[in-house]
């Protein structure tokens, strides 16, 4: 079965929104073809390589996560649509680009909770909560420190790896973990060097 796709400059992981504007004719005319389905409507993230989100001819990693439309406004210039984020994939093979980009995909399964992850999650959550507090000072985020976590234990990890501000290739990584212990083990180093980066460059400007 192929899949419609909207290669992207973010990276979307499991359990998590992502809103998206609409203007190109050929999203709009995939967004027209999901919203004709019965189905909760779903098409696949990717990350863009290299290229630009508008007007094709980009190359894009081939691991991704597929979104689920909850939602769909719109006024005189765009369309607007709240997604969420569901299985992850491998893309197989990318099929026509016309009208809009369009995918082969093997769906993979969620990760699976184990609860003696528990002490583990703890020491992850405070960690990340501390690496974003502190890196809220200087910039930005997406994500504030007092983010309230998901019940359910497996959101909660993709949760926190969400929060942490980092680059697209550390994202990336984070995506393509094979186990909980491995998501919330890489979460962890990525909060604690994100930490010691800013007190270095915090160290370096005092000099």
């Amino acid at each position: 079965m192929v899949t419609p796709m909207f290669p992207l400059g973010t990276v979307l992981f499991p359990h998590m929104p992502l809103d998206l504007r609409i203007f190109e004719p050929r999203y709009l005319r995939l967004l027209g073809d999901l919203l004709e389905e019965e189905t909760k409507p779903e098409f696949g993230v990717v990350l863009i390589e290299r290229g630009q989100e508008v007007g094709g001819e980009d190359q894009r990693f081939s691991f991704g996560t597929l979104a689920r439309i909850n939602q769909v406004s719109a006024n005189e210039q765009f369309y607007f649509i709240e997604t969420v984020g569901t299985e992850r994939f491998k893309v197989i093979d990318w099929d026509s680009e016309d009208p809009y980009p369009q995918a082969k995909l093997e769906r993979l399964p969620d990760l699976e909770w184990d609860d003696n992850l528990y002490p583990s999650r703890v020491h992850v959550e405070k960690q990340v909560r501390k690496t974003v507090s502190f890196a809220s000072e200087f910039t930005e985020l997406r994500f504030s420190a007092d983010t309230e976590l998901s019940e359910d234990p497996v959101a909660a990890a993709w949760q926190l790896a969400s929060m942490l501000p980092m680059g697209q290739l550390d994202q990336m990584d984070l995506l393509q973990s094979e186990s909980a212990e491995e998501l919330l083990s890489q979460t962890y180093d990525l909060a604690v060097a994100g930490e010691q980066q800013l007190r270095q460059m915090i160290e370096k400007d005092e000099d």
